[in-house]
């Protein structure tokens, strides 16, 4: 990672200690500047227009003055709330709930989106299905301008968020011990409910995420045998 780093002129941080908490504070404290803030996880492949359409978005939020955002995030098609938006932009409900279950904006281990590798195999494009998140990006951000609010948990592996949020949490919370996976993705969930800070989704960006952790070690292996599909574009 730190060669690949050099080689693109990236900042590379390290810590010690494995904890996502940690390693997200350490980052934000050195970049005193930095008044906006893109958090993305390492099993997120990230479209052309993702970037410039969230920021878009979250001044279309504050503009716009219905919500207060939290946090703004893409569609991403291996998501509880997302899901079901790409199902209905794409038509394909009815093929889904036939394959797998019926669609619904929730999530959790007895859910197949969290749970079934086939169906983590199904939003990358098994079957012929589903389009690859390239060609779905240039699709949704050829369409009107919209965002929506999401009304449940949302899964943070791509997220726009602003200093402010971050100081308004006190900084994320770092467990005593363990790497904390899950909790921060917890603490601004909560914190965007209980200071009425809305969680926005963009109709028109897309990232995609690898899998889930039940979805984990058969995706690896099709992630290593569908290399063309994973690609840059």
């Amino acid at each position: 990672m730190i060669d690949i780093a050099a080689r693109n002129g990236w900042s590379y941080l390290s810590t010690k200690r494995n904890c996502v908490a940690l390693a997200q504070n350490v980052a934000i404290n050195l970049h005193t500047e930095a008044e906006f803030i893109y958090k993305i996880d390492e099993d997120i492949f990230v479209t052309e227009h993702c970037f410039d359409i969230l920021m878009k978005t979250y001044e279309r939020v504050k503009s716009d003055g219905l919500y207060e955002a939290g946090f703004v995030a893409p569609l991403i098609p291996l998501n509880a709330y997302a899901h079901v938006r790409v199902l209905d932009k794409l038509g394909l409900i009815d093929v889904y709930e036939k394959k797998f279950e019926r669609a619904k904006y929730c999530s959790g281990r007895n859910r197949m989106i969290e749970a079934s590798p086939e169906v983590a195999k199904f939003f990358w494009g098994e079957g012929d299905n589903v389009p690859t998140i390239d060609e779905m990006s240039e699709r949704f951000h050829a369409d009107e301008f919209e965002y929506r609010a999401c009304p449940i948990r949302f899964s943070i592996g791509f997220i726009l968020f602003t200093r402010e949020i971050w100081n308004l949490m006190g900084m994320w919370r770092v467990p005593l011990r363990g790497t904390g996976m899950g909790n921060d993705e917890i603490q601004i969930c909560c914190l965007a409910m209980s200071k009425s800070k809305a969680v926005i989704v963009s109709e028109n960006a897309v990232a995609g995420h690898l899998s889930f952790g039940l979805q984990n070690e058969v995706m690896k292996d099709y992630y290593l045998s569908h290399r063309d599909i994973f690609g840059l574009r």
